[in-house]
């Protein structure tokens, strides 16, 4: 059975998950070749701990950092070092909050500098891909539906789907039931009620849908060492329309003014 959120809880959740969104707004105004993936987790947990969260990665399992950072053909889970960001970079953001018993988590795709069109129309689709697997997000539809609509579009354009690495339900856990694959077929999987609260996080390759994990016990990379794009938002199922809980429009505001 799959468990609906109280609307208070959803209340708690989209707090948790504006904070997240305005931490990757921060992200935002400060990535440029030169800075560190390091720099960019200090600054966040600053950012957090200052508004009276904490990190929700932070110690999750064990991971040591604030934020996951993947550059190019890392897909998720690169550990913040003291890479230096370069132009033509890309940088999956990932960030997580804790704050009144209950978890955020987002992510978005920054480039660094310019960056090539191939590339620029990677990060592109995936966030179609990902508004796509939105748009279904809704009572009575199933989690293949998801799958399905992200799967499709992505590989209209080219590109893979990675298959080890999906979305999850959140609430007071990080990760909760069920799963999001970001692949699948319509009509099959658990079916979507009002309440329930899900990460919708596609992972889309340039290449192929291959990918490994470094020994580092953490960063997944693409096997053939083409870049990978990652986009995620939290949603709460409804009638009609997904209620989406985080949101790029910080972020997106800070790009539109850097340009």
């Amino acid at each position: 059975m799959l468990v609906p959120k109280t609307q208070e809880e959803i209340e708690l959740l989209r707090l948790n998950n504006d904070l997240v969104s305005r931490t990757l707004a921060e992200m935002a105004k400060i990535i440029q070749p030169g800075i560190t993936t390091k720099k960019l987790d200090r600054v966040a947990e600053e950012f957090i701990r200052d508004n009276g969260a904490e990190p929700g990665f932070l110690g999750y399992g064990g991971y040591p950092a604030t934020l996951c950072t993947s550059v190019n053909d890392e897909v998720v889970h690169g550990i913040p070092s003291t890479y230096e960001l370069r132009d033509g970079d890309i940088v999956s953001v990932d960030c997580g909050t804790y704050l009144h018993g209950y978890y955020g988590d987002s992510a978005y795709t920054f480039t660094v500098g310019e960056v090539s069109p191939e590339v620029q129309r990677l990060l592109k689709v995936t966030k179609e891909s990902l508004y796509k697997g939105v748009e279904v997000a809704i009572e009575g539809l199933r989690i293949g539906d998801i799958g399905y609509a992200i799967q499709s579009h992505a590989e209209a354009h080219g590109y893979s789907v990675v298959r080890e690495l999906v979305g999850h339900g959140l609430g007071r856990d990080m990760h909760e039931r069920p799963e999001v694959p970001n692949y699948g077929n319509r009509g099959r999987g658990p079916k979507l009620v009002s309440g329930l609260v899900i990460c919708i996080e596609p992972m889309i390759n340039l290449g192929k849908k291959h990918v490994y994990q470094e020994d580092d016990g953490w960063t997944i990379r693409t096997l053939d060492g083409k870049p990978s794009a990652h986009f995620e938002l939290a949603v709460a199922v409804e009638k009609g329309k997904a209620d989406v809980l985080s949101t790029f429009r910080y972020i997106e505001e800070v790009l539109q003014n850097k340009n």
